[in-house]
């Protein structure tokens, strides 16, 4: 299994990105479940995926299949992974320890996908200056010295909507380089920063619309 090493992301949509982790957790299910091989066409036929798309997808980063067997399944879940930065462990910060906050913190999936909350920033004085399952609570005015000791890049942040451009600023200054954004507003960062809003009334408002165009 071969894979190019001179790929250039920016020439490669961001749904193909987004469709690898889809097949990364569609591997993960038949390596659990024993599968060895797999082709295009039985990875479609299992996880209602398009054949001929995940055939294009691949393609970007390199020739992973093999003729007569089709793919590896522990192999290209490794390469995809690797293509992904899963195959390393990223410290995260998280803003922000209210409701949401708490709930994203107490996540599991993040880590197994290899993302630890290294730090929580919250100006609570009822939270900051304790930890919470050995994770330290910090007030953002000890914030930039601890992204650095800490060498945090990735930050999600979940603040009420008023404070949360402030927050990202802040962030941004001490050296973060990646944003998840849960506050229901669209931040303001430069481009050297990457930054995902997740909203999730816009997502409820967009199953609303379907039910009610079906119910007309």
């Amino acid at each position: 299994m071969m894979a190019r090493s001179n790929y250039r992301l920016p020439k490669i949509p961001e749904m193909t990105i987004r469709r690898l982790s889809v097949y990364t957790r569609c591997l993960l299910q038949l390596e659990e479940d024993g599968v060895r091989t797999v082709s295009s066409q039985e990875l479609a036929e299992r996880f209602n995926l398009n054949s001929a798309q995940v055939r294009k997808d691949l393609a970007y980063f390199g020739e992973f299949g093999v003729r007569g067997i089709g793919y590896y399944v522990a192999g290209l879940k490794a390469e995809l992974q690797r293509i992904l930065g899963l195959d390393r462990e990223w410290a995260v910060a998280l803003v922000g320890f209210g409701n949401l906050g708490s709930a994203l913190f107490h996540y599991k999936g993040f880590s197994r996908q290899g993302f630890r909350i290294a730090v929580v920033i919250d100006d609570d004085p009822a939270k900051a200056g304790r930890d919470v399952d050995s994770v330290p609570i910090v007030s953002s005015r000890d914030m930039a010295r601890e992204l650095k000791t800490r060498g945090i890049q990735v930050a999600i942040v979940a603040v009420p909507v008023e404070s949360a451009q402030a927050v990202t600023d802040q962030l941004v200054a001490a050296g973060i380089k990646a944003v998840l954004n849960f506050a229901p507003t669209r931040l303001r960062v430069g481009r050297e920063v990457r930054l995902k809003n997740v909203d999730l009334s816009i997502e409820l408002e967009t199953l609303s619309f379907y039910l009610a165009k079906g119910g007309r």
